[in-house]
């Protein structure tokens, strides 16, 4: 089985101050991730990291085999809806077929081809309806699934979302988590950043946990013990036994 993502030895600082030591793992090719850790763990630095948002102390990454400059075209990232200009005057539909774009180039328009396609991905996230408005005025779980649609028109084989459950409906959510268990099982590989300790089983294959230094990673059963939890979450512990029953 090949490797997806191949970090190793990875260091990021902010201004100074190390928020990611010595962080090494492999990710195989066909795989649902969830990367957990309590606030201030590294989460999303990790991610942004992979995908080079953020530039890196030392470490190497691996993705697909190859550098990110190769590979970029084969990856579709949703970032946390907190970082996007829901006011920027787009409608839902051209929303989606800016993930047309890699396989077109920027400077091509999308043709017949990309907008029925773009249209099929809306129908996969049930927003079809919703393609002339603009995205400001859609709910916060509609506005997640109009970003996995245009992941979805990307035909990426590596998927990197950012908290894509925080602030919506239990309805998208469900829809959410269907559609990466299909791409999973289509070969496609699924890194998400996760809060939810309580789902973290039922969502995902295998886990990385952070707090800065990897502290686990694995199958879920492997890393979902109360030791490594208690590890990672330290004195945010008056939670845990709650956590764990579930």
């Amino acid at each position: 089985m090949k490797n997806a993502i191949t970090v190793s030895d990875l260091h990021v600082s902010y201004y100074g101050k190390e928020v990611l030591h010595n962080i090494g793992f492999t990710i195989p090719e066909g795989r649902s991730v969830g990367i957990i850790g309590p606030n201030g763990a590294g989460k999303s630095t990790l991610l942004k990291s992979i995908l080079n948002l953020i530039s890196i102390d030392k470490g190497e990454i691996s993705i697909l085999g190859a550098s990110l400059k190769e590979v970029r075209k084969r990856i579709a990232y949703v970032p946390q809806r907190s970082t996007i200009d829901w006011d920027f005057p787009i409608t839902v539909k051209d929303t989606v077929l800016i993930g047309t774009y890699p396989t077109i180039g920027v400077l091509k328009r999308p043709g017949k081809k990309e907008k029925e396609w773009a249209l099929k991905c809306l129908e996969k996230v049930d927003m079809i309806e919703f393609q002339d408005r603009q995205i400001g005025e859609l709910s916060g779980g509609q506005q997640q699934r109009v970003f996995l649609a245009r992941a979805l028109a990307q035909r990426a084989d590596l998927f990197l979302l950012d908290e894509p459950f925080v602030g919506i409906d239990v309805t998208s959510e469900e829809m959410i988590v269907k559609i990466l268990k299909e791409l999973r099982d289509e070969g496609k590989t699924i890194l998400v950043v996760h809060h939810d300790l309580n789902k973290a089983e039922k969502y995902f294959d295998e886990l990385l946990l952070l707090n800065k230094e990897l502290i686990a990673a694995g199958s879920v059963k492997e890393v979902y013990t109360p030791r490594t939890i208690a590890q990672a979450y330290g004195s945010q512990l008056s939670f845990l036994d709650e956590v764990m029953a579930k």
